[in-house]
């Protein structure tokens, strides 16, 4: 009998999915797994809103702060190296949380990922000397000739994701969105998906609010460390990419905050249309006491159990 279950954690960057996550697990006596995109690289703390030590200390935490930057990490080694650390960990709690706003690795975690032909790694060489040369709007319009659904649902910000698509592509001819499926792999845990929500003028302001404190953290000097590696795939997110353009001469410093203010708030927006689309997800507001989202979750796992032990 499968009685395993991993909660997963989604919602707008800003929202209080860290905080919610430590709570649920202290509550569980559990441990947490990390599914942003980008907190996995150690460089990367201020930008990326790694927990704080108080926070790591609470709770014991996986795929935070891991690997380098300088490391090649993607969807797919992600889901296999979750999966493997899921099946570890069910050996002693029955219960663990997930938590991150990346909703493609989400996904990859929860109902795995596509499968690709094989393609020749030159084509993938050639869209990032594109991107170098010529800039991320080249590589935005080229998808929305090539594949028009995928370039309404892609995070167009997000450029290792942009140059995945096109690679599929211009390797077999097809539009990327062709090799995606419905098909949802097996996994030998039950998820319980919980969403946080509020309403977008408080969303908003929480990421412009999260922006400042960024600042006031240091973050230009982070970006500063980062400057020999600005070309690599994990910096060119939101955040950073607006502050290389400040250090380079190219904008002032009060744009690109504005700026990483803005691409954070787009990015929110594109949070909810992928989450959205899932309807197993139950959405709480963000302010929801926590005593009630574990009321929902015991009932849940009880409500589980018992339809369990029906079918046996």
């Amino acid at each position: 009998m499968n009685n395993k279950y991993l909660i997963s954690i989604i919602g707008p960057t800003a929202i209080g999915k860290t905080a919610l996550a430590i709570q649920l697990a202290r509550y569980f006596n559990t441990e947490i797994l990390s599914s942003d995109s980008r907190q996995f690289y150690k460089e990367m703390r201020i930008g990326t809103a790694v927990p704080d030590n108080t926070e790591l200390s609470a709770v014991r935490h996986h795929f935070i702060q891991d690997r380098s930057v300088l490391q090649d990490y993607t969807v797919g080694d992600f889901e296999r190296d979750a999966i493997a650390k899921i099946a570890e960990l069910h050996q002693q709690h029955q219960v663990l949380v997930m938590t991150g706003g990346s909703g493609l690795y989400v996904d990859a975690v929860l109902r795995g990922f596509d499968a690709f032909p094989e393609l020749d790694p030159a084509i993938r060489r050639d869209l990032k000397d594109l991107l170098i040369k010529e800039g991320i709007s080249v590589l935005q319009e080229k998808l929305k000739d090539l594949d028009p659904e995928t370039y309404r649902k892609i995070d167009l910000e997000n450029s290792q994701r942009l140059i995945r698509a096109l690679e599929v592509c211009l390797g077999t001819g097809l539009p990327y969105s062709s090799f995606l499926t419905d098909q949802v792999s097996q996994r030998n845990f039950i998820p319980i998906k919980i969403g946080l929500t509020a309403p977008r003028d408080l969303v908003y302001d929480r990421i412009n609010r999260r922006v400042d404190q960024m600042m006031e953290q240091g973050l230009l000097e982070e970006v500063k460390s980062l400057i020999p590696y600005k070309d690599l795939n994990a910096l060119q997110t939101v955040g950073y990419k607006e502050l290389f353009l400040y250090l380079e001469g190219q904008i002032s410093l009060a744009f690109a905050v504005e700026e990483i203010k803005k691409n954070s708030r787009r990015f929110a927006k594109r949070q909810y249309t992928w989450f959205n689309k899932d309807k197993e997800i139950r959405w709480f507001d963000f302010d929801t006491p926590p005593n009630e989202i574990i009321d929902y979750i015991e009932n849940f796992i009880k409500s589980s159990n018992s339809l369990k032990t029906e079918e046996s």
